[in-house]
């Protein structure tokens, strides 16, 4: 459940993000909101590993966490980038 909350979280954050950013700048933002998310990935996988979980079971659970809002960040970009 964790899981698909923090997705949930993260494709909300990246339409909050590219929603606001400006036409000519989205690029940048989708760029930053990588970055930042990364971080907010990297606490989930610090949090996980700490409750004993290993490296092998979270490392792919946290890469689709990471995945689905970049990637959607990155469409949102690449869709509506000035050409």
């Amino acid at each position: 459940m964790r899981t698909l909350i923090l997705i949930v979280l993260g494709l909300v954050l990246a339409t909050l993000a590219m929603h606001f950013a400006p036409t000519a700048k989205r690029g940048l933002w989708a760029g930053g909101f990588a970055l930042a998310w990364l971080g907010v990935v990297g606490w989930n996988l610090r949090t996980g590993l700490s409750h004993g979980y290993s490296l092998g079971e979270e490392l792919p659970i946290q890469l689709l966490i990471y995945a689905v809002p970049v990637a959607a960040a990155l469409a949102w970009w690449l869709r509506t980038r000035p050409h």
